[in-house]
């Protein structure tokens, strides 16, 4: 990755409008003046609007114009547009910048966006899975399940922080179990193949189902994730959580092949948007047997910390806080900025 360590640093001026934009919904956020505090505008359907000025247009009518627009979108960034993964939305940050009559505006991946956050999250917006083991210097990768599977890394140099997008969550997925491999066997594939992305995500999670009552001779009932979700939270001991609790296991297997990949020995935080719905249903000796399953290289990730995001705004503060103090982020802003 060559990004530039020296450059002219951007000026974000306020008020701020950042901005999350997931294949399902769209979370914004203002900062309106030096000091104020980061204030929610709304949560919004991205199937509801055209594109991104139109969903800031709705939330910001009658309040003063954002100057500055810092936004992630759920998709590979191409210098400053992103196509959505799971979305019909093509982020175009130059059009953007002159929709809105910007002074300055900036356009990351949602999962670049997530690991930037990761400073900012305070400890109560973090739930320990297993021990409570102290962050070592290496990277820190965030990973989740949500409309797709997003992957990405934070690494610190001379005492800035470097994001390390990657596209890690369409590799080919493997099983770990007798049983997994029966499910993972008659799951219907995506575009022929079976990534991560195609069962550790809210489509992958039906997806799952169907395939487990296939092996199991029963029906699935149409249920989509939402519909196993309530399931599994109302009968604990039934089919449904029998789902989810090998979803869980792949996803444990699954980070623990990301976190050795990525020697992130600075810890493996689990964000989207359908682990905190189920962190009722987390079992954290489970989940940590299939992370540290690496031999012969188990002793890495038993030295790795898990944890959970539960804070739903992390992401929006992370972006907030770029804009605030960009000196303390090594990115491309002379590449990627839109002014």
């Amino acid at each position: 990755m060559d990004l530039p360590v020296t450059q002219p640093t951007p000026s974000f001026p306020l008020p701020l409008v950042v901005a999350d934009v997931g294949g399902t919904n769209v979370r914004l956020a203002a900062v309106d003046a030096p000091g104020a505090a980061l204030r929610p505008l709304g949560n919004l359907r991205t199937a509801d609007f055209p594109g991104p000025a139109q969903a800031i247009h709705s939330v910001a009518a009658g309040l003063s114009a954002p100057r500055s627009v810092v936004l992630c979108g759920a998709g590979p960034i191409d210098g400053r547009r992103c196509q959505l993964t799971n979305a019909a939305w093509t982020i175009d940050g130059d059009a953007l910048a002159s929709d809105l009559s910007l002074d300055q505006g900036l356009l990351l991946n949602d999962f670049e966006a997530q690991a930037l956050s990761l400073p900012a999250i305070p400890p109560d917006g973090l739930m320990t899975i297993g021990p409570d083991l102290p962050p070592g210097k290496g990277p820190r990768l965030v990973l989740g399940p949500g409309t797709g599977l997003g992957v990405g890394a934070l690494v610190n140099a001379a005492g800035r922080h470097v994001p390390v997008p990657s596209e890690g969550g369409h590799v080919d997925l493997a099983f770990g179990t007798a049983e997994e491999a029966r499910a993972l066997a008659v799951a219907d594939p995506v575009m022929g193949r079976l990534t991560g992305e195609a069962i550790l995500s809210g489509s992958g999670l039906a997806r799952l189902h169907q395939a487990r009552c296939r092996v199991h001779g029963r029906p699935d009932g149409g249920l989509d994730a939402a519909g196993v979700v309530k399931a599994a939270l109302a009968d604990p001991a039934g089919h449904e959580a029998g789902t989810i609790r090998m979803f869980l296991a792949i996803l444990a297997r699954y980070a623990g092949d990301m976190a050795i990949t990525f020697a992130a020995t600075g810890g493996v935080f689990l964000a989207g948007g359908i682990l905190p719905r189920i962190r009722s249903l987390i079992d954290p000796a489970a989940f940590r047997a299939a992370f540290e399953a690496k031999a012969p290289v188990e002793w890495l990730p038993k030295a790795i910390a898990t944890r959970l995001i539960v804070s739903p705004d992390a992401v929006l503060h992370g972006m907030a806080a770029i804009a605030l103090n960009p000196a303390d982020y090594v990115l491309d802003y002379e590449g990627r900025c839109w002014r």
